[in-house]
């Protein structure tokens, strides 16, 4: 018999997940801190959240402000818990949920004001590492790139001129090659965050 939804405190949120999506991870509230920190300088528009799933990174994002929220997943099971979290965060309202593919949800001349993306990172190879978490959660591809590159393809085309996007990643190396991917189009690769050896998150900018 299967387990119910178990629910965590995410930074005074009250998350729902199951086994079917990666338990919420503590250290993942700075990702949500550091946009909600951009939100005020960032232009007019949406926030978007990429490889949502149960929603909670982009929900703490946009709890103390007014702006929309579009999450998207391609799990159905996450677009379920982060309905349903969006819900008890009483932000219901204000919170859009697709499934699907990313290059095949997002309309072409859709702009966010800031994105996140929290895709997989870990190399196929190595998802046997972590028993406990949904493979579709963790599976990067052949070399733990292959949904980043999804990402930054949607962040190139989705991100508004003036816009900050926030990547997390598993390794400061997957953050210089994406830096390097971004240098040979129009965003801007910046600061980058590490936290110990659970991931970096990468800042990129789209010039006005």
């Amino acid at each position: 018999m299967t387990a119910g939804p178990e629910t965590v405190d995410f930074a005074g949120l009250q998350i729902a997940f199951d086994h079917r999506v990666l338990r919420p991870r503590e250290w993942t509230a700075h990702q949500s801190v550091w946009a909600a920190e951009l939100l005020p300088r960032a232009p007019a528009g949406d926030v978007l959240e990429l490889c949502c799933g149960a929603g909670h990174i982009g929900l703490l994002a946009v709890r103390d402000s007014d702006r929309r929220l579009l999450c998207v997943d391609l799990n159905p099971a996450a677009v379920e818990l982060t309905r349903a979290n969006a819900e008890r965060a009483g932000m219901a309202d204000r919170v859009g949920v697709r499934q699907g593919r990313i290059s095949e949800v997002l309309e072409p001349d859709e702009r966010f004001a800031v994105i996140i993306a929290d895709p997989p990172w870990v190399p196929r190879a190595q998802t046997s590492r972590f028993p406990d978490d949904p493979t579709l959660a963790i599976d990067g591809g052949d070399d733990g790139l292959a949904v980043v590159r999804e990402c930054l393809d949607a962040i190139l085309q989705h991100l508004a001129p003036g816009g900050v996007a926030l990547l997390q990643l598993g390794t400061l190396q997957q953050a210089h090659c994406v830096r390097r991917l971004a240098d040979l189009t129009l965003l801007v690769p910046g600061e980058w965050r590490e936290y110990g050896d659970r991931g970096v998150v990468l800042r990129l900018d789209r010039p006005w």
